[in-house]
């Protein structure tokens, strides 16, 4: 509905509808960081906002307010299509409607699609040119990142020791460690997808004069 909104009726209300978003994302992070503060559960290997939706609901949020930001609105795309719309369909939850917990995951997870879908395919923000090779690699970089936390603390953030306890998408994707390869395999072909779109849209682009 946001989506058909913003194509069919511009305006500024789209631009506070964005900020409101953007703020219900900020809101679902704050109570997850201080959730386990408040409740004395806090741990380095379970409470650190180190899964890739996690900063994915950061990144979507500050996308909401600052959308003329190229890569945030590039890696709230990409991240949330290719990786959260997965964490949608096949929740890692311990618990269920009401906890808390259930409304941080839904809220969060389906929150950052929503944003994803709105500022792309509602207000027209799309990719540039080579946005998949920056997006792979970045994603790789702090994949890295999170590996070296999980192997200090023994941790299992984005669950690079070990697979989620139900079932995802890693389920069919071999024993550790290969599921991680075939997981960037993955990663790297649903990005290119979710580019496709906006492929001849560039080739028909002015071309960029070079600076004086």
């Amino acid at each position: 509905m946001l989506c058909i909104g913003a194509r069919r009726h511009p305006g500024p209300w789209t631009a506070i509808a964005a900020r409101v978003l953007g703020a219900i994302l900020v809101v679902d992070a704050v109570i997850f960081a201080t959730d386990p503060l408040v409740n004395h559960t806090w741990s380095a290997k379970e409470s650190l906002p180190l899964a890739l939706c996690d900063v994915a609901l950061l990144i979507a949020a500050a996308a909401c307010w600052w959308p003329s930001q190229p890569l945030l609105v590039e890696l709230t795309w990409f991240w949330g299509l290719a990786g959260t719309l997965q964490a949608v369909a096949t929740p890692d939850l311990s618990v269920g409607f009401p906890h808390l917990e259930f409304f941080e995951y839904v809220v969060g997870h389906v929150g950052i699609v929503v944003t994803a879908l709105y500022l792309v395919v509602g207000l027209g923000y799309r990719p540039r040119p080579g946005s998949v090779r920056r997006v792979f690699l970045i994603t790789v970089a702090y994949t890295a990142f999170v590996g070296l936390v999980d192997a200090t603390t023994g941790a299992d953030y984005m669950f690079l020791a070990s697979r989620p306890v139900h079932w995802s998408l890693l389920s069919v994707l071999g024993p550790w460690p290969w599921y991680l390869v075939s997981a960037a395999g993955l990663a790297l072909v649903l990005l290119v997808i979710l580019d496709a779109p906006f492929r001849s849209g560039r080739r028909h682009d002015p071309p960029a004069h070079p600076a004086a």
